[in-house]
């Protein structure tokens, strides 16, 4: 379920409650529950499986899309008869992340890390059991990626994930995946709850996470924490090199400049450490 799908039927749930009928609008609520229908899986979809899905009239669903490919929130897929999301939900989204503290204040940290160490910096936060892109600092070299702002991926598979997931209890986590195993998107992918809090246990003891090739293999991730007034974590800060294997003598130097930008984002945030500190010396335990 898409985040939009979510709050949708969120609202939908609690309608009869808080909302008399006669506030509710129904062809703006059918108009964002079809919105809600796109996601990465279903980036294009026809007009008939959208009737099928909200289970109205097909007549009522060709008006809603043309209504909303009028007004660019969607448009046709490659001139046929299937639809996908038009450029308008996309200056939304890039309008909302504008606004928000966190990439206001992170961005140029992210720019001058990049610099820094000449690789892609992003800036994630988590939406339930995915990451999202909220920012990002492109690298010079050459570096064909998928990843943008608006991504969305599996926060236990990723090395940006596990450190959004170091404030979460065991019994946490086990309600956030209930199933008894784990999607697996590389060998590396914990199999199990169990795994994945023990995993992240280590993680949160050194202060950062540096795995090679832990989602993609030819990718290696060097991520650290940013916490806010509260100390909670509220976004992963990283750095992704495109290489199996990270040279050791870079090591150091990159992971202190990663840690160092992720703690200045949060000092701008109001985080105040304690007085006992985590992390030493760099240390790659993921090197095979």
């Amino acid at each position: 379920m898409t985040a939009l799908q979510s709050a949708t039927a969120t609202v939908t749930e609690g309608a009869a409650a808080e909302f008399p009928d006669k506030y509710i609008v129904p062809g703006l609520e059918r108009g964002l529950r079809l919105l809600g229908e796109f996601n990465s899986k279903d980036r294009a979809i026809s007009a008939a499986e959208l009737a099928r899905r909200l289970q109205v009239p097909r007549s009522t669903v060709f008006r809603l899309l043309t209504t909303l490919e009028m007004l660019g929130f969607v448009e046709r897929a490659d001139g046929g008869r299937d639809f996908r999301l038009g450029m308008a939900v996309l200056r939304l989204g890039f309008e909302y992340l504008a606004s928000l503290e966190l990439t206001e204040l992170g961005r140029p940290l992210l720019e001058r890390l990049r610099d820094e160490i000449a690789y892609p910096c992003s800036l994630v936060v988590r939406d339930g059991r995915s990451i999202v892109y909220v920012a990002k600092a492109v690298s010079p070299r050459p570096f064909a990626s998928t990843v943008n702002v608006g991504t969305r991926l599996p926060a236990h598979a990723t090395v940006l994930g596990r450190v959004l997931l170091e404030d979460l209890s065991l019994d946490e986590l086990r309600a956030l995946y209930p199933e008894p195993r784990l999607e697996a998107f590389s060998e590396r992918t914990p199999a199990s709850v169990e795994a994945l809090y023990e995993l992240v246990q280590h993680d949160r003891e050194r202060g950062y996470v540096l795995h090679e090739g832990f989602f993609e293999a030819s990718i290696s991730t060097i991520a650290a924490p940013v916490r806010d007034r509260t100390r909670k974590v509220v976004a992963a800060l990283g750095a992704t090199i495109p290489a199996a294997h990270i040279d050791p003598a870079q090591l150091d130097t990159m992971v202190e400049r990663v840690r160092d930008a992720a703690g200045e984002l949060s000092r701008l945030l109001d985080y105040r450490p304690s007085s006992r500190g985590t992390g030493g010396k760099v240390v790659n335990l993921y090197r095979e």
